[in-house]
């Protein structure tokens, strides 16, 4: 099995298939990198797709000290996986806990980026949801750990940002929870605690924000109430980024909508390895209405 070993020795599991420029994709809490499926079926026809496991899921490995765990690590994770590959530079495609590393990743490296996306980005990070997102995680992770996956996964899973998805696609939802039941319980756990209880405000990096000049895709559904907020502040802070809402759509919008995120990704894909992606008029910024 395929492995890469991050800077502190941590095995992270890859899949990869397609020739071409690089696209890596970075998965969600309840996510793993099969859930990205239908974006390597269609990307690798023309792309070289990468998946991996973030610490935690296996057959990544799975520490055991909630240290391990940090922001820094999931965004190290990421130049990991470049530098195991021999990549100089590839598209980043991060969902939710995915594109908050992907986001990290672009402020601390961004010479490594083609390009950004970040979908289903903001849970917990403006200051009015900060402290129940902590205490949110922090719960869910001792009860992961009383409880496992295989008994809770069908109950967490059908939360406000989620049963659209079930609506959408029974089947697909069905999918999405045996795949959920099968994570590390212990792995999961201490992601809440060390990862996303934890993990910095998209907010405390203003200044990195504002400088960043790497082409960037916000996407968010419309009906995924905890990241709308960020993903405005995030288009109204990047320079360098588009912001795409997706209608009637939740958290996961990779799976609930996979034809129109990968038009989505595509189209941006394609304008910046054309030269033609463009940064924001100044002129477009605010300051009056007519």
């Amino acid at each position: 099995m395929p492995h890469i070993a991050a800077g502190d020795g941590v095995k992270l599991y890859y899949e990869e298939v397609g020739a071409g420029t690089p696209i890596l994709f970075v998965h969600e809490f309840m996510g793993e990198y099969r859930s990205w499926e239908a974006q390597l079926r269609h990307f690798s026809r023309r792309y070289r797709c990468i998946a991996f496991n973030a610490r935690g899921y296996p057959p990544s490995d799975v520490p055991e000290k909630l240290e391990d765990y940090s922001f820094e690590h999931q965004r190290a994770g990421i130049l990991a996986m470049l530098e195991g590959l021999n990549i100089e530079r590839a598209h980043i495609v991060g969902l939710s806990m995915g594109a908050f590393a992907t986001f990290y990743f672009g402020m601390q490296w961004p010479e490594r980026a083609l390009s950004l996306t970040l979908a289903g980005i903001g849970s917990g990070s403006m200051p009015e949801t900060r402290a129940d997102f902590k205490r949110e995680s922090e719960a869910a992770a001792d009860a992961l750990l009383a409880e496992g996956w295989e008994k809770s996964a069908a109950q967490r899973v059908e939360s406000p940002t989620r049963v659209q998805l079930q609506n959408k696609n029974p089947r697909g939802f069905a999918e999405f929870v045996e795949l959920v039941k099968r994570h590390s319980a212990r792995g999961s756990a201490l992601t809440l605690k060390g990862y996303q209880a934890l993990r910095p405000s998209l907010g405390d990096f203003a200044r990195q924000m504002a400088q960043c000049r790497v082409p960037t895709l916000i996407i968010s559904g419309d009906e995924d109430e905890p990241c709308l907020d960020a993903s405005l502040m995030l288009k109204r802070h990047m320079p360098a980024a588009g912001l795409a809402l997706m209608p009637q759509t939740g958290h996961a919008c990779n799976l609930e909508e996979p034809e129109l995120f990968n038009q989505l990704c595509e189209n941006f894909f394609h304008q910046v390895e054309s030269g033609r992606y463009r940064m924001r008029d100044p002129r477009a910024a605010p300051g009056r209405i007519l």
